[in-house]
C-alpha cells in the first residue's frame, strides 16, 4: 500500500455516547471497511439559508495515510470488529486529522476512538478528552449519587486510565469538561471531534444550553482554520422537531449545521461514508433499537415466552437494518 492509493474509506456506552477498503497488502482494512459507503444514497438536500451548498465527499476520494492504516491495524480485535460500521479510517481522513495534531474528542468514554488517535497522532500530537459538563449529568435518571461523585474527578481518572493506551510512541493525553477547559488551551487545538456525542447535549439544551455552549467552546479552543468533525445519528428531515430533539438519539442534519453555523463555523464538506439507507426511523423508533445496543429487543426474565419470541424476531430485523444512518460533517473556524 502506498500513500498515493485512494481508499474507500454505543444507550451503547451512555446512550450511544454514546474503515477503509484496501488492496491485498493490507488485509486488516480489507476485512473491516464497509464497501456500502461507496453505494450509499446521495446526501439529502435541504435549505441551508445563506450557507451555500457544499461538496459531498465520497469515501473513495479520501486518502487514508499509511500512518493511519498502521494505527488501525494495531488495535485489538474487538475494536477492529466495529470498523465495518464506524469507518474510522475514512472518517478521520475526511476530517483531515494528521500526525502531530492536537485533537479534542467529545465524550471519549472507554477510548474506542482515543486509542486509534493516540497511536496515529504520535509523540508530537495530543488528545484532549472532553466530557459533558458536570451539572448536565444530573439530568440522566440513571446517575446515582456515587456516579455523580465519580464525575467530579472524571478528568484525572480518565487521563490516568488512558496512559496505557499511549504505548511507547503515542500522543500526549489530557482531559477536561466543556466548561473547565484551561484558558491556556484556547486557540491551540487543531480539531474537535463530536462522534455520536451531540444528541444528549441537544436533549438537555433548555436546561443549560449545553449544546450551544459546547459549540462555542469548540470555536474558542480551535486555531484559525481549525476543524470540527461530526458523526451523528441522522433523523429524517421530514420528522417533527419534537421527535428529533435528541431524546430518541437522532438529530436532523439541518439542525446540526445551524448549531455550528450559529457558533461561527462554516460547513465545508459533507460525506455519506457513514450513511445507512436501511435505517429509516419513524417517530415510534429510538436509535437504541439497533445494533449494537438492541435496547428494545433484549428479552427480560419477566417476559412471557410469546414476548421473548417477539423480541428475538424483532432483533433479527434490527440486525438486518444494521447500525444507524449517520451524517458526517466537516466545519471550519475561519
Amino acid at each position: 500500500m502506498t500513500s498515493k492509493l485512494l481508499l474507500t474509506l454505543s444507550l451503547a456506552a451512555l446512550l450511544s455516547a454514546c474503515g477503509p477498503k484496501t488492496d491485498e497488502a493490507k488485509p486488516v482494512e480489507t476485512q473491516v471497511e464497509a464497501p456500502e459507503a461507496e453505494t450509499a444514497e446521495p446526501a439529502p438536500e435541504f435549505d441551508l439559508g445563506d450557507q451555500p451548498q457544499v461538496p459531498t465527499v465520497t469515501a473513495g476520494s479520501v486518502e487514508v495515510r499509511p500512518e493511519l492504516l498502521a494505527a488501525l491495524s494495531a488495535q485489538d480485535e474487538n475494536v477492529k470488529t466495529r470498523y465495518q460500521a464506524r469507518h474510522p479510517g475514512n472518517t478521520l481522513a475526511f476530517f483531515g486529522i494528521e500526525p502531530g495534531m492536537t485533537v479534542a474528542e467529545a465524550l471519549p468514554g472507554g477510548g474506542w476512538y482515543t486509542k486509534i488517535l493516540l497511536n496515529y497522532l504520535g509523540p508530537d500530537g495530543e488528545v484532549i478528552g472532553l466530557d459533558y459538563d458536570y451539572d448536565m449529568w444530573s439530568n440522566f435518571g440513571f446517575m446515582t449519587e456515587e456516579a455523580m461523585k465519580a464525575k467530579k474527578t472524571w478528568a484525572k481518572t480518565w487521563t490516568d486510565d488512558a496512559q496505557p493506551w499511549r504505548g511507547a510512541n503515542g500522543a500526549a493525553v489530557s482531559a477536561a469538561t466543556f466548561s473547565t477547559v484551561p484558558q491556556s488551551r484556547l486557540g491551540t487545538v487543531d480539531a474537535v471531534l463530536f462522534i455520536r456525542a451531540l444528541h444528549n447535549m441537544a436533549r438537555f439544551e433548555e436546561q443549560g444550553q449545553y449544546l450551544s455552549n459546547a459549540a462555542a467552546q469548540s470555536y474558542a479552543m480551535l486555531k484559525p482554520g481549525g476543524i470540527v468533525g461530526v458523526v451523528q445519528h441522522r433523523a429524517p428531515e421530514s420528522a417533527s422537531d419534537e421527535w428529533a430533539n435528541g431524546n430518541n438519539g437522532y438529530l436532523k442534519e439541518s439542525f446540526v449545521i445551524k448549531t455550528f453555523k450559529d457558533a461561527g463555523f462554516t460547513l465545508v464538506a459533507r460525506s455519506e461514508m457513514n450513511a445507512n439507507s436501511n435505517d429509516r426511523p419513524t417517530e415510534d423508533d429510538i436509535v437504541w433499537r439497533l445494533p449494537p445496543t438492541f435496547g428494545t429487543t433484549n428479552p427480560a426474565e419477566t417476559d412471557t415466552p410469546e414476548m421473548a419470541a417477539q423480541k428475538i424476531e424483532m432483533r433479527a430485523k434490527m440486525i438486518a437494518v444494521g447500525e444507524s444512518d449517520r451524517m458526517t460533517l466537516r466545519f471550519r473556524k475561519d
